[in-house]
């Protein structure tokens, strides 16, 4: 797995109900289901994955996140996963707010915009960075909205949704310095995870 995926996997409570969103060859739905015990399933927009996942045994249906998640009953899980997905819906907005309809939890996990590479590379040669996390050329990449740390936490705010957990990593998995700063998270973190829940849930 991918080390988002690892680290998501931590956050998620063993036996319990998970949806994941995006869920590319199903290997997160297949480690959860094995290794924590959970009742996990997937939704995914590329039908060649789907169908591997199947061929797999694992339980994925053909969908997109911005359509199919209203069909859904509320609090059907117990955990929703977006995992690398959020920058790439039409509406992340209503997006995330169909996941904490469905879910008691939603965790998120998206490349940061914000990282200083991206900021370099676009300052100093005027044109769409490249780098291991954001690495298709604009012309070709599914990201149409991509986001900073600090963006996504305003969100969060509007919104009302309460942070129970973050995280700002880089592809090695390093987390220092920047564990506890928003700040230094939003310059050095190569990517973000966060645990969340609505406001009195």
């Amino acid at each position: 797995m991918r080390l988002d995926q690892r680290l998501i996997a931590q956050m998620i409570e063993p036996r319990t109900r998970v949806l994941d969103i995006g869920s590319g060859d199903g290997s997160l739905i297949d480690h959860l289901f094995r290794s924590r015990g959970c009742d996990a399933r997937g939704i995914e927009l590329n039908m060649q994955l789907v169908t591997r996942s199947v061929a797999h045994g694992l339980p994925v249906m053909h969908g997109d996140a911005d359509h199919d998640l209203a069909h859904y009953p509320d609090h059907a899980f117990d955990y929703v996963v977006l995992q690398r997905t959020l920058q790439a819906v039409e509406n992340p907005r209503e997006v995330l707010r169909q996941m904490l309809r469905i879910g008691r939890h939603a965790i998120v996990s998206f490349p940061n915009f914000g990282h200083w590479q991206l900021r370099l590379k676009l300052l100093f040669s005027g044109r769409m960075p490249m780098t291991a996390v954001w690495h298709t050329p604009w012309y070709e990449t599914p990201n149409i909205h991509p986001c900073t740390i600090r963006d996504f936490l305003e969100l969060c705010r509007q919104d009302g949704y309460i942070v129970e957990q973050w995280m700002a990593v880089d592809e090695e998995g390093e987390r220092a310095p920047w564990r506890r700063s928003i700040r230094l998270a939003n310059l050095f973190g190569e990517q973000a995870l966060f645990l969340l829940r609505r406001r009195g849930a």
